[in-house]
């Protein structure tokens, strides 16, 4: 068996395989959804059951995501996915009750407000030092761990101080459901509503319902006790109000928005995260540089929210991450009227997609698209704004980026200046994105102090 090229990079296929295999493909990997031509052309058009259009022509992203973005809202598939866990928060309500909590929960990602929570980020960055030097010279799955140290950074800023909250249960029910929830069933492509039962989610929306529960009264003991001494985020959400029209959550909004962030707060950085630590082990050489960066900056301190302007070259390789392994790989709208996209004549009620995971590494918009190369981002002036798209674009533009890339700089920055990571020989991740783009099988590495 020839070893896998590297970085490892999904095989996509450039042949129809037919409706039914087309199914099991999505249901398997919604990256094998993504035909090869999506590398080298402006659109890509096709149907399963629905009409589709795949688009990787800045021009016509910019239209979808910021000139027209009414005409094109999250899509029907995407909302019944994912609404029976968030209900109708901020990452899929549209229109005036998407623009309400928006202005709502803005002041909580500010710069000052995320620069506050750093403290948090390098306290879970220095837990898991503890817990990979612990572990010996024995492989371990920087994967999970990663997950962990995420899951640990999200629950301190969103329940600090809630000690009725059963952190390994959130967690268990959040993963359970997402791994169902991926999972793209015939229902779903026929447009059934979310109400109609899909095998193999009943016993996953069983547990996230506790959690739930469990949720509302950490609210509404928060409400009756008052803020935190340093205010967390749900003192954030709980204080928030709609600046127009003095508007503030209900417990309900509060908990999906809640949940939300959760989700989106650690699964999507504890994926880029693991993507980048195989990335190092793939490339000793960006591993030397970031490790020689961090260590002059820190000292053999924890990394913090100060630090950041010291660690350009650990930033870039975050950025040269999410350009190969975006935790969303890839965007879904309906359109909501008739257009045309790249000469392309989009129907109302077509599905509009662009595919992230294709955009960049799409052959005439990146030199070298499959290559690690962190010094791209050098200049990120030098990037067309609509080629790289990790966070989305526009005014829905996802709002907790500054917060993933704080957090994701501080926890890398950290281990780096402390461990030198050998890959594991045979123990390459395979890349399946089911609603994030997991390395699946792990990322298995070595740790050395140093």
């Amino acid at each position: 068996m020839p070893a896998p090229e590297l970085p490892v990079r999904v095989p996509l296929i450039d042949f129809d395989p037919g409706f039914f295999t087309s199914i099991a493909n999505m249901r398997d990997n919604i990256l094998l959804s993504i035909p090869a031509q999506a590398l080298e052309q402006p659109i890509f058009s096709g149907r399963t059951l629905m009409r589709w259009h795949m688009i990787m022509e800045p021009v016509a992203i910019k239209r979808v995501l910021l000139d027209a973005v009414d005409d094109y809202p999250k899509s029907d598939v995407t909302k019944t996915l994912l609404s029976p866990a968030i209900g109708d928060s901020l990452f899929i309500a549209e229109g005036a009750h998407w623009r309400w909590q928006r202005r709502a929960t803005a002041p909580a990602f500010a710069h000052r407000s995320v620069t506050a929570l750093g403290p948090v980020m390098s306290r879970a960055a220095e837990q898991a030092c503890m817990r990979i030097a612990a572990a010996g010279p024995r492989a371990i799955d920087l994967a999970e761990e990663m997950v962990s140290a995420t899951f640990d950074v999200i629950a301190d800023v969103t329940f600090s101080g809630d000690d009725m909250m059963d952190r390994a249960a959130v967690h268990d029910a959040i993963d359970g459901y997402i791994t169902q929830a991926g999972r793209i069933s015939m229902l779903d492509l026929m447009g059934a509503p979310s109400w109609v039962p899909r095998p193999g989610r009943h016993e996953a929306m069983k547990q996230l319902e506790a959690t739930k529960t469990t949720a509302d009264g950490a609210i509404e003991r928060r409400q009756a006790r008052g803020s935190c001494d340093v205010p967390d985020l749900l003192d954030l959400l709980l204080s928030a109000e709609d600046p127009k029209s003095g508007r503030t959550m209900t417990t309900s909004e509060l908990r999906d928005n809640l949940l939300t962030f959760i989700v989106a707060g650690h699964e999507t950085t504890a994926q880029t995260l693991a993507w980048a630590l195989y990335l190092m082990g793939h490339d000793t050489g960006a591993q030397d540089h970031a490790r020689a960066e961090a260590q002059a900056t820190l000292s053999g301190r924890v990394a913090g929210a100060g630090d950041l302007a010291s660690l350009p070259y650990i930033r870039q390789i975050i950025d040269e991450t999410l350009r190969l392994y975006p935790a969303g790989g890839l965007l879904s709208r309906t359109a909501r009227a008739d257009d045309t996209l790249c000469g392309t004549k989009i129907n109302k009620g077509d599905t509009v997609m662009i595919p992230v995971y294709a955009l960049g590494r799409h052959r005439n918009l990146w030199d070298e698209p499959d290559s690690f190369r962190p010094e791209r981002f050098k200049d990120r002036k030098a990037i067309d704004r609509y080629a790289y798209l990790p966070f989305g674009d526009g005014p829905r533009v996802c709002i907790g980026a500054s917060f993933a890339l704080q957090e994701a700089v501080i926890i890398l920055a950290t281990l780096l200046s402390r461990f030198r990571f050998s890959a594991v020989k045979g123990r390459t991740p395979d890349p399946k994105m089911l609603i994030t783009l997991r390395p699946e099988g792990g990322v298995w590495m070595t740790a050395e102090p140093i």
